[in-house]
């Protein structure tokens, strides 16, 4: 058992990922970092056997991404009968092309004499370019269709295993429909590279976006007759675009290369992401597949920025004039949601800025919660003694503001509280709403944190991530979470959304 351990290593640590373009004599390395995890490639225990003194390199061409992977060692396991080393070709075959294991002198020539390599342009659109610290930066995007996007992803998507959590390779293979439906949008860097024949882009890091069809039942109005109706063939006589059907998209990966984390590329990424979605006609609603702690806090600092800067928050407040009747301490008296906000308007806004329900109520809560003084927050509930009749417009906000938020609670949750008993059920509402109050606080900090930051930096937000909290994290393991918008009963003890073990 000790002969083994000393054969076996640790996968996280034995790889290295680098990106090299071309140099005076030689490949040029412009940045190199370790995999967060190699659990879906080497299975749980994240382990090599084998080797003493392995080292794996996963290198890439910065511009064009043409993978290798170079493997040495000082020493290698002898067989003894079914106990092997373990052979590092064929595990990495399902994961990256064949081009990646030819010969590392072949690799180096290829990436020195590439004469292309000067004249290559990122596939797709431009459709944005900024400056970060003093360097520039451009988002491309195109469509998986693309032959060229394809490429690109085939050869970049093994990072997916190793940087996002139960993220999976796209099937590229598909048929031309459903590849259209997928857009990619890459961030790449433009340098001033050394010598003549390199190329001045690296990649910075890139998402994917897909489209799912959204069902549009036509609604008779005055009771017109079907005949009304215009009728369609299928097949239809000219072909559909997935881009001209209305859809709902789904951003799905999103990776920024840990040698770019907090620049501010995140939320440029985001962004431009966005404001493409709302550009577009068909575009009835933006969702997120399941992400972790730190997209989610980088999307509610560029959604809330975003609903700022366009006015939705100024339209929307919340009633504290509500008859007293309502809310004595009684049981069965409840104040209804539709008192307290104007539900037909949230509607209206959360459509137009194509905000998923679950996400939209969750800013407004944060606005209403930001917009009454810290001292009433701070105190929490021991100066709400007197309800809504409060004299202090603050306290009054604030109890309503509880109220409004429990109510959401005791909705999403309804299943598991309803098998508790009246006091214990009241007092998980009031744990997790505790919770709740504590990530909006945090989270308004952190606006406040990236606003400054935007404000001295002339508009490059660098400090986006950084405001986030994106601390370095453990290579172990989430849970695995599903958090999507289209799930809008999920529980708030259910992900990084509540931040809550109460419920």
């Amino acid at each position: 058992m000790a002969d083994q351990e000393a054969w076996s290593i640790d996968a996280n640590d034995a790889l290295d990922i680098s990106f090299v373009q071309a140099g005076e004599t030689s490949p040029k390395t412009l940045s190199t970092f370790h995999p967060q995890f190699t659990y879906p490639i080497f299975g749980e225990e994240e382990r090599i056997f084998g080797y003493q003194g392995l080292h794996v390199n996963i290198k890439f061409a910065a511009h064009d991404l043409r993978p290798h992977i170079e493997i040495s060692y000082d020493k290698k396991f002898k067989a003894v009968g079914d106990t092997k080393p373990t052979d590092l070709v064929e595990i990495f075959k399902p994961w990256t092309l064949e081009e990646s294991f030819e010969k590392t002198s072949s690799f180096n020539d290829r990436i020195q004499n590439d004469t292309c390599a000067k004249d290559f342009q990122p596939p797709g659109e431009l459709l944005e370019h900024y400056t970060s610290r003093g360097r520039n930066f451009e988002i491309w995007s195109g469509e998986l269709c693309d032959p060229a996007v394809r490429l690109l992803i085939s050869r970049i998507q093994i990072l997916i295993s190793f940087f996002i959590e139960g993220g999976t390779p796209l099937e590229l293979d598909d048929q031309d429909w459903t590849l259209a439906r997928w857009r990619v949008y890459f961030v790449y860097e433009k340098l001033k590279p050394s010598v003549s024949n390199a190329s001045p882009y690296s990649i910075v890091g890139y998402s994917t976006s897909y489209r799912f069809i959204q069902y549009t039942p036509i609604t008779l109005i005055n009771g017109a007759s079907r005949s009304h109706i215009q009728s369609f063939t299928l097949p239809p006589s000219k072909p559909l675009h997935p881009s001209n059907l209305p859809s709902r998209i789904r951003i799905s990966q999103f990776l920024i290369l840990p040698s770019h984390h907090s620049h501010g590329h995140g939320s440029h990424l985001y962004n431009a992401m966005v404001k493409t979605f709302l550009a577009s006609p068909t575009c009835t609603e933006i969702t997120v597949e399941d992400p972790n702690e730190a997209f989610d806090d980088l999307r509610d600092y560029c959604d809330y920025a975003h609903l700022s800067s366009n006015k939705t928050f100024s339209q929307i407040k919340l009633n504290t004039s509500i008859d007293s009747k309502l809310t004595a301490n009684k049981i069965g008296v409840r104040v209804p949601t539709s008192h307290l906000l104007d539900k037909p308007l949230l509607e209206s806004l959360r459509h137009k800025n194509k905000i998923a329900p679950r996400q939209f109520y969750r800013l407004v809560e944060m606005h209403l919660l930001s917009q009454i003084a810290p001292h009433s927050r701070q105190a929490g509930a021991s100066r709400l003694t007197q309800r809504g009749r409060a004299s202090n417009i603050d306290d009054r906000a604030f109890y309503y503001w509880r109220l409004l938020v429990k109510q959401r609670i005791y909705k999403q949750n309804k299943d598991v509280l309803i098998q508790l008993d009246r006091g214990e059920r009241a007092d998980k509402v009031e744990q997790t709403l505790g919770e709740v109050v504590g990530d909006y606080e945090r989270l308004l900090r952190g606006t406040e944190k990236w606003r400054k930051a935007e404000k001295e930096s002339g508009g490059n937000d660098e400090a986006a991530e950084e405001s986030s909290g994106d601390k370095k994290r453990q290579r172990g393991k989430r849970k695995n979470v599903v958090d999507d918008d289209e799930d809008e009963d999920v529980a708030m003890g259910d992900g990084k959304r509540a931040r809550s073990e109460a419920l």
